[in-house]
């Protein structure tokens, strides 16, 4: 199974399976240098025990240890409850376990002022791209929301942590003087916009200024905002693969020079896009991506 397809089933991002992969040994075991990443059906039990044990309380580096103790164990592997490991007396891991631990807490108790203050100490001291992939991505693995629109997963707890995500990234968000260079807009019928502000966010960061359109953006505004603004790239985001639609790309105008197109998000497969697109799962990637066509780039002290 490639890494897009286990991220859409956990519910994390494809940063974040890597991120568990580097830093835990939690990745495909057969994997050869030089071929595409494919989980087996061991490989995503490993990774299912570890999201179990995140369900339960556990800080990431408790869950992987666990995932790593127990996968062998055909018991473990059908409990469908598993125990949580004790508190590890090791130093937490780099990337924030205390921090993960702290703002999991605080959305499970719907402390919103908590969970508030959290992530805007983290976005100021980490920034934008550190807080989504290693602090927001697993806290939502563990209230088990993952990265689905909250409306498709209907918790409290969901709604509640992805407002605070919003206005948090906004708030965080520096002003960039001068014209805007990069487009960045939900596929039509997308309506999980989140993404889009954490790549303002990051983009601002690094000195890019966006113009964003915002969720399930029907193709007329898509193309008219386009052909009014000439951006140096042009990112439409889709999350979920019913609404990565090629034709919508086939779509935009043409234009001298040609802007850089990305059919972002891991709801695109790659299949039926056209040479000149370019799919990039994660976000992070698209920011490396885009600031490398994008003017007068200032790139983050904290990176």
């Amino acid at each position: 199974m490639p890494v897009a397809a286990v991220a859409r089933r956990l519910g994390v991002a494809p940063a974040t399976l890597r991120t568990w992969d580097r830093r835990y040994g939690l990745g495909p075991r057969g994997h050869t240098t030089g071929r595409h990443r494919r989980y087996t059906a061991a490989d995503l039990a490993r990774l299912e025990l570890m999201r179990r044990a995140l369900l339960k309380g556990a800080t990431p580096a408790e869950a992987a240890g666990y995932a790593l103790r127990v996968a062998d164990d055909p018991a473990a592997l059908a409990d469908p409850a598993p125990p949580v490991p004790a508190q590890s007396r090791a130093a937490p891991p780099p990337g924030g376990g205390p921090e993960v631990a702290a703002l999991a807490r605080a959305v499970l108790a719907m402390d919103d002022a908590a969970v508030g203050g959290a992530l805007a100490a983290a976005l100021a001291g980490r920034g934008a791209l550190w807080v989504w992939d290693e602090l927001v991505g697993p806290v939502l693995a563990a209230v088990g929301v993952g990265w689905a629109h909250p409306a498709d997963r209907g918790t409290e707890v969901a709604h509640l942590l992805a407002e605070c995500v919003l206005t948090e990234f906004v708030r965080a968000t520096p002003r960039v003087a001068g014209p805007a260079e990069v487009l960045l807009c939900c596929a039509p019928g997308e309506r999980y916009g989140l993404p889009l502000h954490v790549l303002r966010a990051a983009l601002a960061e690094r000195g890019v200024a966006v113009r964003t359109l915002g969720a399930a953006v029907p193709v007329p505004a898509l193309v008219a905002a386009v052909r009014r603004t000439a951006p140096a790239a042009v990112v439409v985001w889709a999350h979920a693969t019913a609404h990565a639609d090629p034709s919508v790309l086939r779509a935009l105008p043409a234009a001298r020079p040609r802007p850089l197109v990305v059919a972002g998000g891991p709801g695109w497969a790659g299949e039926g896009l056209s040479p000149r697109v370019e799919h990039l799962a994660g976000v992070g990637d698209v920011v490396a991506r885009v600031v490398t066509v994008s003017p007068g780039v200032a790139h983050s002290p904290r990176e």
